[in-house]
C-alpha cells in the first residue's frame, strides 16, 4: 500500500522490494520465481496522483504447446493516473438496464485507475503488470513442437511411433462403402 497523505509537492521516489510470497496470486496463469524490484516517481497535485517507474522481475508460465513450464523475465515500465474513488461517483452517469447506473468510458479514462482513502495499492498495481506481461499464448520455444495428440509424449524431448491421421467422422461412412 502507498499512503499518499505524505507526499505533497515535489517528487518523491519509492523503490521496494517484495519476495514472491508477497502475493496471492492463486488462479493466475503465471508464478513469480523471482523477487519483484518496484521503484516509482510519486507525484501528487492536489487530488491526482501519478506513479511513473519501472517493475522487474521473473514469471514463470506453462508452454502453450508442451505445458513444460519455462521463466519470462518481466522489465516492464508504467506510467498510472490515480483519481479519488470519490471523484468517479461525481462523473456524469448514463442510465443503463440494470439496478445499478453505468457511467460511460471516456478515452481519457482509460489511462486513469482510482483510489481510496489517500492509499494506492500497489499489489493490484504490480499484478496488472503482471498479467500484461504474459503473452496470450506462451511458448516456451518459437519452434515447439508440442505434444503428441495420441499418446501426450512432449515431441520436444522424444520422438513416438504414433501417427496423427484425423479422420472426419462424417465422412466414416463413405469410407465403408468404398472398402466394401
Amino acid at each position: 500500500m502507498l499512503d499518499l497523505r505524505g507526499f505533497r509537492g515535489e517528487a518523491d521516489r519509492i523503490t521496494r522490494t517484495y519476495e514472491p510470497a508477497a502475493f496471492a496470486l492463486k488462479g493466475e496463469e503465471f508464478r513469480l520465481v523471482a523477487p519483484v524490484e518496484f521503484t516509482a516517481e510519486v507525484r501528487k497535485d492536489a487530488q491526482k496522483a501519478r506513479l511513473v517507474g519501472r517493475i522487474r522481475t521473473t514469471l514463470e508460465v506453462d508452454c502453450g504447446r508442451c505445458l513444460e513450464p519455462f521463466p519470462i523475465a518481466l522489465d516492464a515500465p508504467f506510467d498510472l493516473m490515480f483519481l479519488p474513488q470519490a471523484e468517479a461517483a461525481q462523473a456524469p452517469v448514463k442510465a443503463g438496464d440494470g439496478e445499478r447506473p453505468e457511467r460511460e468510458v471516456q478515452e481519457d479514462d482509460l489511462g486513469v485507475s482510482f483510489y481510496k482513502d489517500d492509499v494506492i495499492d500497489l499489489g493490484e498495481v504490480m499484478r496488472e503488470q503482471f498479467v500484461l506481461a504474459v503473452p496470450m499464448k506462451p511458448l516456451c520455444k518459437p519452434d515447439c513442437r508440442g505434444l503428441c495428440p495420441v499418446c501426450g509424449a512432449n515431441r520436444n524431448r522424444e520422438q513416438c511411433a504414433c501417427r496423427s491421421e484425423w479422420v472426419d467422422p462424417r465422412m466414416e461412412p463413405l469410407k465403408k462403402l468404398l472398402e466394401g
